[in-house]
């Protein structure tokens, strides 16, 4: 899979024990619109998707996140990879002193029938909603609005893999 581009913010000590976590990301585009998780709470836009478990594969996270976020099935069949971006920064904890996480995003579809999303404790907190929007407003929301204490390198991350799919005109 291709690199998009890799973010990091060489903050972290470089003797500390590092923390992966590799993750999935749908891309799901209807017409000029593309399907994203809206945090109400933080207000910014991030891709369905999340972590790899343990026995998972890429492709085995990818179906079961899009559902589990959004409700949707995503059409095994239309996956195409998309691209990596990898990310390095400070850990949390002494214990995560260094948190790579490598992003996995794939293109897909999802059928039209709709179920109902099983979100996790803090999808529920941060009030995750579906919502199909055109890239630029992703992409001003999560330049431009507050997001209080959330991660402005994942914010960022998704604002820049949004302008990759308009230079790359799947999206305007």
């Amino acid at each position: 899979m291709r690199t998009l581009f890799v973010i990091d913010t060489k903050d972290y000590d470089l003797n500390g024990k590092v923390y992966r976590r590799p993750s999935t990301r749908g891309i799901i585009i209807r017409g000029n619109k593309v399907g994203m998780i809206h945090s109400r709470k933080y207000d910014y836009y991030t891709f369905p998707g999340g972590g790899i478990e343990p026995g998972e594969n890429q492709i085995n996270t990818l179906i079961r996140e899009v559902k589990e976020e959004t409700g949707l099935e995503v059409i095994l069949g239309s996956i195409k990879e998309f691209g990596l971006v990898h990310s390095i920064q400070k850990g949390k904890t002494a214990d995560e002193a260094i948190f790579i996480q490598d992003n996995y995003y794939y293109l897909c579809e999802v059928r039209d029938e709709w179920g109902f999303p099983k979100l996790d404790d803090y999808e529920s907190a941060e009030q995750f909603t579906f919502e199909w929007i055109e890239a630029m407003q992703g992409i001003v929301t999560n330049r431009h609005h507050d997001h209080g204490t959330k991660n402005p390198i994942m914010i960022e991350r998704e604002a820049r893999v949004l302008e990759i799919l308009i230079q790359e005109k799947y999206l305007q």
